[in-house]
């Protein structure tokens, strides 16, 4: 039996409604049926009345809405997100998606039919959070309504039999029974209990923050639910790399890769966009941090709707720039050597910076170089394609060769190879601009027939081999990867994850209770003084609230210098108490006694 059947079977009224936990209805106990519980019949026919209907749906609602079935949904919906996070997502990354399917050919199919590369868009995923909200809606409406009318209701009335309840003390005095009601009821307001006399004794009870405080984890909780999925039904990223001096405008076309919302897409877009003026990267020089950044800043100069003026402000890593109802984070940042590239008739075809993406801290880059519009010596088309390595600070080993060895500027160098013949850009299917497909073409070799490859500094130019061109390392530029999110409802998600921990510290640190003053005139004129208190569970600190209300009480109503000889008529009275001992604690019934009718009695005396 639960701390609140007891309270409800031996107290009464009085130690019931101490919390609004929905009790759970399990039907009927049945031996050997299912779990010990049966669900409503379904008849002797195979026709179904409405009142058997209408039971199996009760049934239904009362399963769906218990604590139970709401924990083993959400922990059903926690094993739900875990392939999302660990299998690639073709609506966050369709490249990583593609590539995880060529790679796993065997599993993808099973993977794609239970819909394991679209999680969070998946029916059954879905199923879970929308009987997840229909079990916490359901949830918490009715202990909504229950904790409003505990607020409006006055604290039950003091059971019949005070020294039932798990703290008690007594003591006799000669002060009037009003005056020793009037001093409680004022010291318990004082501590902040809501009071309310009736006969002769005081009711009152606080800590009703521990119910609001998980009444408030719930609708947290619901309202986090709420937050998460706004946030994915019309959120929207993309990314976009961009080069010092180059610049981004907020449309479907300018990113690298978008990645749209189930209610977001490319019309929702808000007009913005921004330059990249310079980026400012610092490293650790000495000790055993070296080559640790130190600064990653992004300045740039943006602009916010079609008539916005330019601004400046700059992008750190985890302090993103807000513009138009998005999010601009810095995810990163490499290096673009700025080369010209000359064909076989001296016409420059290329010029410009190409990204290198880095491999490693140091900045280890790699990239490619593809020149589609080149031409041979006898004018005839020759496509170009440059592929190899930059590096920052370019040092040579015996066992790594060459590679960089500090992220910044110190002594860079570009390693190319060089190709020719069909880039594959004319085929009309998509390609990766940081790779290069040589299935169709031919690497440059000299007239010994060692493969063409030079390492360049800043100036130098490798020439190619039978008058097919040349190309030229002018300079470096820095470029900055950028993330563009369009999320709302992050805020309310924020606001929902700190009510949950306001909540849930409220519930488990506060204590509901309830403590009673009795007093009532002896037979001798002496006045008896009872108190009592009943804390939501087992602890220690109903025992210590009472003993500080004892305290303040004593004043108001001081004890009974010498207590007169005991009237067997006032059943309050204690053979063996001690006349000049103080007020005593703690039950003192027979512990084997029926507390039923006594209990039936004050029912029915409260009724009437």
């Amino acid at each position: 039996m639960s701390t609140t059947e007891t309270d409800e079977s031996e107290l009464g009224t009085a130690g019931a409604q101490l919390s609004t936990a929905p009790q759970e209805d399990l039907g009927t106990v049945v031996p050997g049926s299912f779990g010990g519980v049966r669900a409503p019949g379904l008849g002797g026919g195979l026709a179904w009345t409405g009142r058997e209907v209408w039971g199996w749906v009760r049934w239904m609602w009362r399963q769906l809405t218990s604590m139970r079935v709401a924990l083993i949904l959400l922990f059903l919906l926690s094993l739900a997100a875990i392939p999302g996070s660990l299998i690639p997502q073709t609506n966050t990354n369709a490249v990583k998606a593609q590539d995880f399917q060529d790679a796993h050919t065997t599993v993808s199919p099973v993977y794609e039919k239970l819909g394991l590369f679209h999680v969070y868009s998946s029916p059954w995923f879905s199923a879970i959070y929308i009987l997840l909200f229909i079990s916490l809606a359901g949830c918490i409406v009715p202990r909504s309504w229950q904790f409003v009318g505990q607020l409006r209701a006055k604290p039950p009335a003091a059971p019949r039999n005070l020294t039932r309840l798990p703290a008690y003390a007594t003591w006799r005095t000669t002060a009037e029974p009003e005056q020793v009601l009037d001093g409680a009821q004022k010291l318990l307001r004082k501590r902040r209990f809501r009071t309310a006399v009736g006969g002769s004794s005081v009711a009152s009870e606080k800590g009703f923050l521990r119910e609001a405080g998980n009444l408030i984890f719930h609708i947290a909780l619901f309202g986090l639910l709420i937050s998460f999925a706004v946030g994915q039904l019309w959120k929207g990223d993309g990314s976009k790399l961009i080069v010092e001096g180059d610049g981004f405008t907020n449309t479907v076309t300018s990113y690298d890769d978008f990645t749209p919302g189930t209610f977001y897409g490319a019309d929702d877009l808000n007009p913005f966009g921004f330059t990249l003026d310079s980026f400012t990267a610092t490293y650790a020089t000495s000790g055993p941090d070296i080559g640790t950044a130190r600064t990653f800043r992004a300045n740039i100069h943006y602009w916010n709707g079609a008539d916005g003026k330019e601004q400046k402000s700059s992008i750190e890593v985890n302090k993103p720039l807000e513009i138009g109802g998005s999010k601009i984070y810095l995810n990163g940042h490499g290096y673009a050597p700025v080369v010209t590239v000359k064909d076989g008739t001296g016409t420059v075809v290329y010029k410009g910076a190409v990204a290198f993406l880095p491999t490693d801290t140091d900045l280890n880059s790699t990239g490619v170089i593809k020149v589609p519009d080149a031409r041979d010596k006898s004018g005839k088309t020759d496509q170009l394609g440059f592929s190899g390595s930059f590096l920052p600070t370019a040092v040579v080993s015996q066992t790594r060769g060459w590679y960089s060895s500090f992220p910044a500027l110190a002594n860079p160098a570009l390693i190319l190879n060089a190709y020719h013949g069909d880039l594959g850009v004319d085929s009309g299917l998509p390609q990766n601009v940081y790779q290069l497909d040589t299935k169709n073409m031919k690497q440059f070799k000299d007239a010994k027939g060692n493969i063409v490859s030079k390492v360049m500094q800043v100036g130098d130019t490798m020439t190619l081999p039978d008058g097919a061109g040349s190309i030229t390392f002018n300079g470096i530029k820095t470029f900055a990867q950028f993330q563009v999110t369009h999320q709302p409802a992050t805020g309310w998600a924020l606001g929902s994850v700190v009510s949950m921990i306001a909540g849930l510290i409220g519930s488990l640190f506060i204590q509901r209770r309830r403590v009673w003053v009795r007093a009532v005139r002896g037979s001798d004129g002496v006045t008896v003084v009872e108190l009592a208190g009943l804390g939501r569970s087992e602890s220690a600190k109903i025992a210590d609230e009472l003993g500080t209300v004892v305290d303040g009480l004593l004043p108001v109503a001081p004890q009974a210098s010498e207590d007169p000889p005991d009237d067997p008529a006032d059943p309050t009275a204690d053979p063996t108490a001690d006349p000049t001992a103080g007020p005593t604690a703690g039950p003192t019934a027979d512990p084997t006694e029926d507390p039923s009718a006594e209990t039936r009695s004050e029912d029915e005396g409260a009724r009437a």
